[in-house]
């Protein structure tokens, strides 16, 4: 393939929702298509590395093969892609701001009034097409950490922005939202999701794929009156129900065939199969995490 194809992931309403697993999970299914898929984080802190935070505020660091202290979903990222990662896969606030404000007391900026717009957004998109200008991946998944409406993450969703302005349907957004459920009504609300997309798109930024996490399932219904109000298409809504385990959510977004209709968007050749190798590694995986796991028999290679 010519050129790489970018993925941005957000997340919407609550924080914790999952958008690391997700991210994985669908790196996953495109790598099982033959596509060669890397993932990076993005976090909006402004500690320069995670080796300095509270592990019990924020978890264990991960070290990757090159040294670089990193976010733990990049332990995610690799378990799930069987690929190492490094440097270049996570990226701060606080690395963002240092190398910027190194270039300007070395003068690269040549006497320039130094802004969050050009430079920093500029220095953030720059971090996020490092990997893909190696040539070595097809599609760059990045995952934005926080939520949309944080103050912190907005140069980051207003570096989504431009470049999708900029790489048209070479990029498009996932936005990660909560649907949750009241028992006192029995209703599953949209609100939230709809207040969210809304944010996100006062930012300028329209999502093209709605992934909503649930406790119960979303109907037809629910998810016309997503696709409605939040601008995208009806199988643009994808549902992500709670699972026993993360080596389940693979299989969910098979199901909700994810992999296929970002293909689609990204205008990249769809391969009739999941390759094999990618069913035999999630059955091997829960068996090893949930001896009592759904036969294998039952489950179709799409």
């Amino acid at each position: 393939m010519s050129e790489t194809r970018y993925i941005f992931v957000t997340g919407g309403v609550t924080s914790s929702l999952g958008k690391g697993i997700l991210a994985s999970s669908l790196a996953k299914l495109l790598q099982s298509r033959g596509y060669s898929v890397t993932i990076q984080k993005l976090d909006p802190y402004l500690n320069v590395d995670p080796g300095t935070l509270n592990p019990y505020e924020h978890g264990e660091c991960f070290v990757t093969e090159d040294g670089a202290e990193t976010d733990l979903d990049l332990g995610h990222y690799e378990r799930f892609l069987n690929e190492p990662t490094s440097q270049a896969n996570n990226v701060t606030t606080g690395r963002i701001y240092q190398s910027v404000i190194s270039k300007e007391r070395r003068g690269d900026y040549l006497g320039k009034t130094v802004q969050i717009i050009p430079h920093i957004t500029d220095e953030i998109k720059r971090r996020i097409k490092i990997l893909g200008s190696k040539g070595k991946y097809d599609i760059v998944i990045t995952e934005i950490g926080g939520t949309v409406g944080d103050i912190e993450s907005l140069p980051y969703i207003e570096s989504v922005r431009q470049l999708k302005w900029e790489l048209g349907h070479k990029a498009l957004v996932i936005h990660l939202t909560l649907v949750p459920y009241l028992s006192a009504t029995g209703e599953l609300k949209t609100k939230p999701t709809q207040h969210s997309v809304k944010q996100l798109l006062e930012e300028g930024v329209q999502p093209d794929i709605l992934v909503l996490r649930t406790e119960y399932d979303i109907n037809i219904s629910i998810r016309k009156k997503v696709a409605l109000f939040c601008n995208v298409a009806l199988e643009s809504v994808v549902q992500s129900i709670n699972v026993p385990t993360i080596y389940e959510v693979p299989i969910k977004m098979l199901e909700e065939k994810l992999d296929l209709t970002v293909l689609k968007k990204l205008d990249l050749p769809i391969k009739e199969k999941i390759r094999p190798f990618v069913m035999e590694w999630i059955f091997d995986t829960l068996e090893k995490s949930n001896p009592n796991r759904r036969n294998r028999d039952n489950w179709k290679i799409c």
